[in-house]
């Protein structure tokens, strides 16, 4: 069987399963600062409007999941448990200020991984959408409604991969990735491009309240 993502860090709120639209989250780069592999809590900073952000697609009614590729594990930087803090830590972060995410979703693979147990052509690492379809099957979601939002263009293709809307922004990585591959025919392009991810958020409702 193939490997799959792992998931950690559900809220509360996961117990209502009416469909709705879905909001895709990259981690690192798109909610908290970009600054290498994040081993500890103490590294989680978040990055500007990103609280109000997620407070608009609350107030939109959307399932809020994090996706994040987390090589650090297969590069034998840090267990799977650090990971977990990690999450732990920004969704309590949130929540002292009003928000939260419904589940946060990781890949732990690399294909040329320090360890071999995590030395896997899997299907959950981005671009793969394998964490995608995790997530669906664990949340009723409305894919033709639903927006993946990253700094990288993996996310853009991981979204295009399962018909969702796709935002680049351009906070962590984004500004370079978007300056690299905006012309390239070869690269699938995002629907919109956004300073970050309360600019994206304020596209996605607009989008959403049409």
């Amino acid at each position: 069987m193939m490997p799959k993502g792992k998931k950690s860090a559900v809220s509360a709120t996961a117990n209502n399963k009416e469909p709705r639209p879905a909001v895709f989250l990259d981690r690192d780069g798109t909610i908290i600062e970009e600054v290498g592999y994040i081993d500890t809590p103490e590294k989680v900073r978040l990055l500007p409007g990103a609280v109000e952000a997620i407070g608009i697609f609350r107030q939109l009614q959307c399932w809020v999941l994090v996706l994040s590729n987390q090589s650090g594990v297969a590069r034998g930087f840090f267990p799977e448990s650090r990971v977990a803090a990690v999450n732990a830590h920004l969704q309590q972060l949130l929540r002292l200020q009003g928000v939260e995410v419904d589940a946060f979703y990781y890949c732990p693979h690399h294909p040329e991984a320090h360890l071999p147990a995590y030395r896997i052509q899997c299907e959950c690492r981005k671009p793969r959408p394998g964490m995608i379809q995790q997530a669906m099957r664990d949340f009723p979601v409305i894919p033709s409604r639903s927006v993946i939002i990253g700094d990288r263009y993996s996310d853009v293709e991981a979204g295009k991969q399962m018909h969702l809307t796709a935002i680049l922004v351009r906070t962590g990585y984004g500004a370079n990735e978007y300056a690299l591959y905006r012309t390239d025919t070869a690269r699938i392009q995002p629907d919109f491009v956004a300073a970050d991810l309360l600019e994206a958020a304020r596209w996605v409702e607009n989008r959403l309240r049409e």
